[in-house]
């Protein structure tokens, strides 16, 4: 896998910004699923102050990897940290925002954001496919919403499954690895201390790493790491 290094999450987002914008030049229609958590609210952040004006944001389609079955407004809605801090700052029309329902039943919603992927999405090896998919991992080495006590369900036929966080209970819709995996460029962005050993463990497959759903992401993935979370390798 390949694996870059970053001083910070500062640092991290501006090699991003110059990604995304680099893909913004190649496409007429750039599909992207977005990931919920702190270093892509510093990424936002960073796009919205820097890249406002670089970026053809009209180019862009925004997903998401998953989403907490909560309403557009709460405050655990990945779909909201994502309005605050980048959508509400630049010119995104709103058909070019597919969210995931989370205020539906979990099952509906699932059900609803598979329809959607599978009618908006090109197809790629008979499978929707995005051009980015941006990940992240806790530090118990889950990867978009699916944890170690489910990682069944990142083989599943199903394009989205309904996941249960392993200590709230909370319900969660996720992609399934045969879509996060069919992805043109996946994006792993992994940031603070707490990930280190997770990190060490996958990259060197020691330990428990196959416990680990992260460690079932494609090897073409790109791991972007802070120094922090990159501190054992």
């Amino acid at each position: 896998m390949e694996i870059k290094t970053f001083k910070d999450k500062a640092a991290l987002a501006a090699d991003f910004g110059e990604r995304l914008l680099k893909i913004s030049q190649e496409k007429e229609e750039i599909f992207i699923a977005l990931s919920g958590g702190s270093t892509p609210k510093v990424i936002f952040e960073f796009l919205a102050s820097e890249y406002k004006e670089k970026i053809a944001w009209d180019k862009l389609r925004f997903f998401w990897g998953d989403e907490r079955c909560v309403a557009p407004d709460h405050t655990d809605s990945n779909y909201k940290m994502t309005r605050d801090y980048l959508f509400s700052q630049l010119p995104i029309a709103e058909e070019h925002i597919y969210r995931v329902k989370g205020e539906l039943p979990p099952d509906a919603a699932a059900l609803e954001y598979e329809k959607i992927i599978d009618e908006v999405l090109p197809q790629k090896n008979n499978l929707p496919a995005f051009d980015l998919m941006i990940l992240g991992m806790g530090d118990d080495g889950h990867t978009a919403s699916i944890f170690p006590h489910q990682i069944h369900l990142w083989e599943s036929p199903l394009l989205c499954e309904v996941a249960t966080h392993p200590d709230s209970g909370q319900k969660r819709v996720s992609l399934t690895g045969k879509v996060i995996n069919n992805s043109e460029q996946i994006l792993f962005l992994v940031t603070g201390s707490n990930k280190a050993q997770k990190v060490t463990e996958i990259v060197n497959q020691t330990g428990n790493y196959q416990s680990y759903p992260a460690a079932l992401v494609d090897k073409k993935a790109l791991w972007m790491l802070d120094e922090a979370a990159g501190r054992l390798l």
